[in-house]
């Protein structure tokens, strides 16, 4: 309901797993003004994250590559395994309060979202330092 609401101001792009159009359906849920799609491929879901405005989830890889890609990110979960993309990174928790969700939606658009950067060591060389440290040994 808060993404059919959200579309009637801002577009809200929805790549849908099929456990979830089933869901939607079966709770009778409207997708009214939302743009659904097919599930993507990783490298073709990247690039739509990348032209976005802002994303909303509930993945915590997704959480990552936000923070990576510097797209602010809120995140419908009370919690994360990966709490770095909280405390540096461009994420913000909202569990299930739809109020919450509107507010930071807001935020990000009036341009006052908070202050974000990629986490040190973040910077796509782990594989390098992985294979220097084995050298080492």
């Amino acid at each position: 309901e808060t993404l059919v609401e959200i579309g009637r101001d801002l577009p809200v792009v929805f790549p849908m797993h099929p456990r979830t159009r089933k869901k939607i359906a079966d709770f009778g849920l409207s997708t009214e003004g939302l743009r659904i799609l097919e599930p993507l491929g990783y490298l073709e879901f990247l690039g739509l994250q990348k032209s976005a405005a802002v994303v909303v989830t509930d993945s915590g890889g997704i959480q990552e590559e936000t923070t990576y890609l510097r797209i602010p990110c809120i995140t419908v979960r009370a919690n994360t395994e990966r709490p770095i993309t909280v405390t540096e990174g461009s994420n913000v928790l909202v569990g299930q309060d739809s109020l919450r969700l509107r507010e930071e939606l807001t935020r990000v658009l009036e341009g006052k979202w908070k202050p974000r950067r990629i986490p040190e060591l973040w910077d796509g060389k782990a594989g390098e330092r992985t294979a220097d440290a084995v050298l080492q040994r």
